[in-house]
């Protein structure tokens, strides 16, 4: 242990009055500020959020939208990035419709060994929220209207076989545990929502938050669950 880390420990343990007395003064610097003057400071923070938005909107505007856009088949009409620049891994073809907000925290990930380049296919007027991960297997399907909260995951592949040999060995997975997934349109998934490969989701389904969706599920329901199933039906009463 270096002599600074010791030190710094017999201050934190504060078991002498010396030492206690060190660490009360470096806590008090901790919270240290000059007092607000009325006035002056919110004007301050007024300019502070002025500059660091234009700031923002610049370089969304003339670095990560069009470097993004770059990466896709073609440009995507009035796409709109929020945060920085998703981040695009392995081979992956890539379509958005028109009117889609990603966060810059999403990852898009494409199977390396596939066959054939992973496709995903998002429709117009989509939300794709904070820290979800798109991994694309084979095809991954976003249909329009769709709604995607933060940390969902749209598992499309593992990424490592079931075999424990063959994945100690590093292998990658199987085909058989490769499938697509299919979001239609309206679909609305909640927070941390996990979806496998394989699975297809019907119009205006909502998936509640935490849930995990193993299998297909049907239009215009609400599901939820470990793995996700029916809780009750969407169907609106229009009868007088």
């Amino acid at each position: 242990m270096s002599t600074v880390q010791a030190l710094r420990n017999w201050v934190k343990a504060g078991e002498r009055p010396i030492a206690a007395a060190v660490k009360a003064i470096v806590l008090s610097f901790r919270t240290v500020s000059i007092p607000v003057v009325p006035g002056v400071h919110k004007v301050l923070y007024f300019l502070h959020r002025l500059l660091s938005g234009s700031s923002s909107a610049c370089m969304r505007v003339l670095w990560y939208t069009p470097l993004f856009q770059s990466r896709l088949t073609e440009p995507a009409e009035r796409l709109y990035l929020y945060g920085g620049l998703p981040l695009v891994l392995g081979p992956v073809e890539i379509t958005l419709g028109h009117s889609v907000r990603m966060s810059a925290q999403t990852t898009i990930a494409g199977r390396t060994v596939s066959k054939k380049t992973p496709v995903l296919k998002v429709g117009d007027n989509v939300d794709i929220g904070w820290q979800t991960t798109i991994a694309v297997g084979s095809r991954v399907e976003i249909g329009n209207n769709v709604r995607i909260a933060g940390r969902a995951f749209l598992a499309g592949y593992p990424g490592h076989p079931i075999d424990a040999q063959a994945r100690a060995a590093g292998q990658p997975d199987t085909d058989e545990q490769v499938g697509d997934i299919v979001l239609e349109d309206d679909v609305w998934l909640a927070t941390n929502v996990t979806v496998s490969a394989g699975v297809r989701i019907g119009a205006g389904t909502i998936i509640a938050a935490g849930s995990v969706v193993t299998h297909d599920l049907p239009p215009g329901i609400l599901a939820a669950g470990v793995p996700a199933r029916a809780i009750r039906s969407l169907a609106v009463d229009r009868r007088p």
